[in-house]
């Protein structure tokens, strides 16, 4: 792989991690489009894969420490305490159900694996993802509702995380499903939107952890290290940057700029396959 491949895709992953618009999505379509064949070989996909998980945990643990340091700390003194003591700090009740949300999808993800890397994606089945769940993101943002981070229940959070399971398929993506969810249950958006970086926290680092493992058995390709580091600091920068936008966007405007790019790459891809431009 060559370095700058590997900066486009690290952009790629760090921007299409957090806005709306799916990484995995992407990271299928961009060497699709360019004739890219760097990431044929599965020991090549996973071990740049892991690099770049760990690129886009870096920047969403700088963007988010503050609620994750609190939240952990809560988390782990929760179950000693007292009844009272928890209506007073909801913080620690928050911490186990953003865990909750993590369960479906990594249960999903773990035994269905090669099933999904086999059965979804590809160019049209992306494009048609983009499309359909731009329209669930439009429907979804318009509905009214101010709830906040701090009124999460079970239920919900059940919810969020069955809403999750959706983006292991290529074009759903993961955080825009995560802010549709929360959206239809009525949080408000820069809340859902905040909320939904750090729910993703655990599933991607799961992923991580998972696709490292993975690297440890089968070990570096020779001649990709180099690659790794350069997609691991574009996914961090990037995907800080992405955070840093999208949470300013969520205080005074809503979603269709994401809606609207979502739905013109669909018909772009659909329309480079119809012409036979791209197969």
């Amino acid at each position: 792989m060559t370095w700058w491949h590997a900066l486009v895709l690290g952009v790629v992953q760090g921007l299409t991690e957090f806005f709306p618009i799916s990484s995995s999505g992407h990271l299928e379509l961009v060497p699709w489009f360019f004739g890219w064949k760097d990431l044929e070989s599965e020991s090549v996909s996973t071990a740049f894969d892991a690099a770049l998980h760990l690129g886009t945990l870096l920047a969403v643990v700088i963007a988010v420490r503050e609620d994750l340091s609190r939240l952990i700390v809560a988390g782990v003194r929760h179950p000693f305490r007292s009844a009272a003591e928890r209506l007073a700090a909801p913080d620690g009740r928050l911490a186990w159900l953003y865990l909750l949300t993590a369960v479906p999808a990594a249960l999903v993800g773990v035994f269905f694996e090669d099933v999904i890397a086999e059965r979804l994606g590809g160019p049209v089945a992306v494009a048609i993802s983009l499309a359909g769940f731009a329209a669930v993101l439009w429907w979804a943002d318009r509905r009214t509702g101010n709830r906040r981070a701090d009124q999460l229940s079970a239920r919900d959070a059940w919810l969020i995380g069955s809403a999750q399971v959706l983006s292991l398929n290529p074009g759903t993506s993961r955080s825009g499903i995560t802010i549709s969810a929360m959206r239809a249950l009525g949080y408000g958006r820069a809340d859902a939107v905040r909320m939904s970086f750090v729910i993703g926290v655990p599933l991607i680092a799961g992923a991580g952890i998972w696709k490292v493992a993975g690297l440890v058995v089968d070990g570096v390709p020779d001649g990709l290290m180099t690659a790794m580091l350069i997609g691991v600091a574009a996914a961090t920068v990037t995907g800080w940057l992405a955070i840093t936008g999208l949470q300013r966007l969520a205080t005074r405007n809503n979603f269709d700029i994401f809606i609207v790019y979502r739905v013109l790459l669909a018909i772009a891809v659909i329309a480079l396959v119809a012409s036979g431009v791209r197969s």
